[in-house]
């Protein structure tokens, strides 16, 4: 077995990397460039990278619609960086926050020649490191020597595809676990091979796997399931599903680590934000460069299938859960309504929900 590390190890290594502020290296279809989240970055880093030539800004075509920037590649926006912008231009560019008070920013030169394969990778590197999408991207030559002499990762384009991949998540340990909707409880940890976040499988009773089992893929949400937030449903629909389990006996809750639709925690509280300046859930997601929704429901049919279930009884009111289901191999054969949660702060976000992501309330 080699000591080198796999694609996935590497791509690992390549987030943790741009969390941490530091610049990785992107390769393929005949250029290389030096890559750093916008988020992370510091003036030194900045005055570092532009030794190095001359910086792109990478936006995410939502996020350019915001700022009235032409995203002449589709689904993503190159701006020109000025030669006299800094730091607090390029995060102006990237976080909405100050958007309303100061809403002009440009005039924003969008680049059109070339290509946006790296700039591409790039943006997606961010949003898997939960980060906001906005890279500053600088081409060099000789990747190879200018990765080995900074000590900085070196990722091949090629290995960026496993980016779209579902890693592969093994069973670490199982524990019974009483709760107070169930005594007979027990706690399943997963983990993914991606050095991702874990994610849990809470079984209630004995469910037959020959029969649908109650189930529900509830994504984490740490304001609501520990805070009790009145701004959204999430912790009601986590207690009333497992009541519901416990009350027959049976089920699966399946407690997947992807937090503010995908987004992350602190994705998730900028988007709190500029629902506090009037936009609503997917108005903010839009402005902050995220799609509606991030998520990937393929992680909880990975888990069900593995823990031996290939039927379903869904308890959601997202039609989308069941179509990601079912185009996963699983059957569902009713969907489940959970009606709970509704207060007088969250009556905006689930009517957003109603009308722009199709939920059924």
């Amino acid at each position: 077995m080699s000591l080198s590390p796999s694609t996935p190890e590497i791509l690992a290594r390549a987030r943790a990397d741009l969390r941490l502020g530091l610049a990785i290296v992107l390769t393929g279809g005949g250029q290389a460039m030096l890559c750093a989240a916008v988020e992370e970055l510091t003036e030194a880093r900045l005055a570092a990278l532009r030794a190095q030539g001359q910086p792109e800004l990478a936006l995410t075509a939502r996020r350019a619609e915001t700022l009235k920037a032409i995203p002449y590649d589709s689904d993503l926006a190159r701006l020109r960086v000025p030669a006299e912008a800094d730091l607090r231009w390029l995060r102006a560019v990237a976080d909405p926050a100050d958007d309303l008070n100061v809403p002009m920013k440009g005039p924003l030169v969008a680049l059109r020649d070339g290509p946006a394969t790296l700039h591409r990778t790039a943006i997606a590197l961010a949003k898997s490191a939960q980060l906001l999408p906005a890279m500053l991207l600088v081409p060099v030559t000789d990747a190879l020597t200018l990765a080995a002499r900074n000590n900085l990762t070196l990722l091949a384009n090629t290995d960026c595809a496993d980016l779209d991949r579902l890693a592969p998540l093994a069973p670490v340990i199982s524990a019974r676990l009483p709760m107070a909707a169930a005594q007979a409880g027990r706690l399943h940890i997963f983990r993914p091979d991606d050095g991702s976040a874990e994610h849990y499988a809470i079984e209630v009773g004995r469910p037959d796997r020959d029969k649908p089992v109650l189930a529900r893929l509830h994504s984490a949400c740490f304001t609501g399931d520990v805070l009790g937030s009145l701004k959204c449903d999430c912790g009601p629909q986590l207690h009333a599903a497992l009541a519901q389990m416990g009350h027959e006996g049976a089920g699966v809750l399946l407690y997947l680590n992807q937090e503010g639709r995908g987004i992350g925690l602190a994705n998730k509280m900028r988007a709190y934000s500029l629902q506090d300046q009037g936009f609503d859930t997917v108005e903010a997601n839009h402005r902050l460069g995220f799609e509606d929704d991030e998520r990937d429901f393929r992680i909880g049919a990975e888990i069900l299938q593995t823990m031996g279930f290939s039927q379903v009884r869904l308890l959601t009111n997202n039609p989308k859960k069941i179509t990601m289901l079912q185009a996963c191999g699983l059957q569902v054969t009713e969907r489940v309504p959970l009606h709970v949660g509704q207060t007088a702060q969250n009556r905006g976000y689930l009517a957003t929900k109603a009308a722009k992501s199709g939920h059924l309330l």
